[in-house]
């Protein structure tokens, strides 16, 4: 199944103890790349975050917003800074022997001073991990889904884009006798001229001939075309793995061989097929950039 680079899935996993909820957003972007926005104490656990991330996901620019409560109680601890506090006391001492005033006695001027008293959050949120890995594993579930709908969409287009595309070439494979007739008629037309003429050009003669030979056969474009086209619809209909790239490079060799037939073919009407084949390739190749 086809699946899009683009998408964005959320999820929300509450214990006793914890809640967290992860928002997943994704672009479209060559290679992977993963942005976590989430608190310092999750750090621990960014490689088993980007592990579970990299199951799912092959491409993309994906941004990871993570937020989480700690609901347990008595979680914070105050700890006192012993050797500041000694220092602010040695401090106040000799200024008191130096202004000749009292001593302080109350143990809130300590407390005041800053630095004194520094409050410590970060209980050990070992239990958490459990509920994170769970709320990026459902977050992902919908993040894949809504990819593989959007995916799904982009195949009918291709499906549909890969059958005009079929058509055209088909009517460039009908005519394609006219266009060789109509050369040949023009080669036999120059030649006949060559020969009556007192100043037979010979040079011209096998230049002419080498154009024709080699111009207006453009049986190899269309059998290649007719693989490219075969090929693309098999890996769409089919996809079981990110296909991006592989369509990228068919879409390449279709422009390639589509290009090729433009400047062998002779033709109005050939000309036009070819500008009407290279509008489609093009829609096909902005659509494929949004394929994982």
């Amino acid at each position: 199944m086809l699946k899009s680079m683009t998408g964005f899935g959320a999820a929300v996993a509450e214990t006793e103890d914890y809640k967290i909820s992860v928002e997943l957003k994704a672009v479209n972007q060559r290679f992977l790349e993963i942005n976590f926005h989430m608190g310092r104490p999750l750090n621990a656990w960014e490689d088993a975050l980007r592990k579970a991330i990299k199951e799912v996901v092959a491409r993309g620019k994906m941004d990871v917003f993570i937020n989480y409560v700690d609901k347990r109680e008595n979680q914070t601890e105050i700890r006192v800074d012993k050797g500041l506090v000694l220092a602010y006391q040695q401090a106040l001492n000799n200024m008191s022997d130096m202004l000749h005033v009292a001593r302080p006695d109350d143990v809130q001027v300590f407390a005041g001073f800053p630095d004194v008293l520094k409050v410590d959050t970060s209980a050990n949120l070992e239990g958490m991990k459990p509920v994170l890995l769970q709320a990026i594993q459902e977050s992902l579930q919908a993040f894949d889904k809504m990819r593989a709908t959007e995916g799904e969409n982009i195949r009918k287009d291709f499906l549909v884009r890969i059958e005009k595309l079929e058509g055209m070439r088909q009517r460039i494979h009908e005519i394609a006798p006219a266009i060789v007739s109509a050369y040949r008629e023009h080669l036999r037309q120059t030649i006949a001229q060559a020969l009556e003429s007192q100043t037979f050009d010979e040079t011209r003669l096998i230049q002419e001939t080498a154009i024709y030979a080699d111009r207006v056969d453009i049986t190899e474009e269309l059998v290649r075309l007719e693989s490219h086209f075969g090929q693309f619809r098999q890996i769409v209909e089919t996809a079981a793995e990110p296909v991006g790239r592989k369509l990228d490079f068919l879409i390449q060799e279709i422009n390639r061989e589509t290009n090729t037939i433009g400047s062998k073919a002779n033709s109005t009407e050939a000309a036009q097929l070819v500008v009407d084949m290279k509008s489609e390739i093009e829609k096909l190749r902005e659509q494929v950039q949004n394929i994982e």
